[in-house]
């Protein structure tokens, strides 16, 4: 018995793989639904930031506006030649960094009680996203009385610590004060998201496990976490870029004493209370480049395909 070989051209094609025709409408209707919003930002937002790049390269001051002198890109040498933007740098990092994870963690436990509970859902979910409607000015209010060593009750509640200690009287215990009260105030909003992703996940893939004999940290990083890898990415990036332009509760709390300032707030303080409008818009401009950095990093990091996770081929 003699076999033949078929000829290569004979041989159907491979298709390539490629974004399925629902992934690409989904994409045009996507861009179609949110061009709108993207006009009106741009209309709104690209005048300030095309007159912040302008006005960075003057060595402008409020108080003698006819003194105002071209100097290109000095504003921006002298900030980073600083060593002072470089300090509220690293804190305005430590403050994203660390809230950012504790808030990661405890609003996933959150996300898991709202998800599982059965009796009385709606009040524990309710209950658990209050601090998120409260005013970050008036949450920093109620926390900067917490922590008073005359008559909060902090040190009360930590009598190892005495009662006459000063929270704020000191760079450590000041900035954990803020971020105290910068993780009660939105961490709902984390777990609210990370609620949104547990939504995703199949119960079908957790009941095979527990089938498989897998225990419930097996079922947590095997399952559960890799499949709200998308949600993680989202939560944790709003939350990074809303962290690292803190100023709210460091006005509130501290003032920027005891060397609490962020970027936001050192732009504040060159602006407003210094009138330095040129230096000012420079540091405002290096806000919004190094947001822009901490952006890119985060998507890079959890490299997220949005169609695989929507399970589009």
């Amino acid at each position: 018995m003699t076999s033949t070989s078929v000829p290569a051209a004979a041989l159907p094609e491979q298709k390539k793989t490629g974004p399925s025709d629902r992934s690409k409408a989904e994409t045009r209707l996507g861009q179609k639904l949110v061009a709108p919003a993207i006009i009106l930002m741009l209309l709104v937002t690209a005048f300030p930031m095309l007159r912040a790049i302008y006005l960075s390269t003057f060595d402008y001051a409020l108080t003698a506006p006819e003194e105002r002198e071209f100097i290109g890109v000095g504003n921006y040498v002298t900030a980073l030649t600083d060593p002072l933007f470089w300090q509220t740098t690293g804190i305005t990092v430590f403050y994203m960094v660390v809230t950012v994870a504790v808030e990661l963690v405890i609003g996933f436990a959150f996300a898991m009680v709202m998800h599982r509970v059965i009796f009385a859902r709606g009040v524990i979910r309710t209950s658990i996203l209050v601090p998120y409607g409260i005013i970050t000015v008036v949450s920093g209010f109620a926390w900067q009385f917490a922590f008073s060593f005359k008559n909060g009750f902090v040190n009360g509640w930590l009598p190892f610590i005495g009662d006459k200690f000063d929270w704020f009287a000191d760079t450590p215990s000041a900035i954990i004060a803020i971020m105290v009260s910068e993780i009660w105030k939105t961490t709902p909003f984390m777990s609210l998201l990370l609620l949104a992703g547990l939504a995703q996940v199949s119960e079908d893939m957790i009941e095979a496990a527990k089938v498989d004999g897998a225990t419930w940290t097996q079922r947590l990083t095997k399952v559960i976490l890799p499949n709200m890898r998308a949600a993680i990415m989202v939560a944790v990036l709003f939350r990074a870029l809303d962290a690292y332009r803190i100023f709210d509760n460091i006005f509130v709390m501290t003032a920027g004493a005891v060397n609490t300032e962020s970027i936001s707030f050192l732009t504040y303080r060159q602006t407003i209370e210094q009138f330095q409008l040129g230096m000012g818009s420079a540091l405002s401009v290096l806000l919004f480049l190094s947001v822009l950095v901490v952006a890119f990093g985060i998507v890079k990091l959890f490299r997220v395909d949005l169609a695989q996770a929507r399970q589009e081929s």
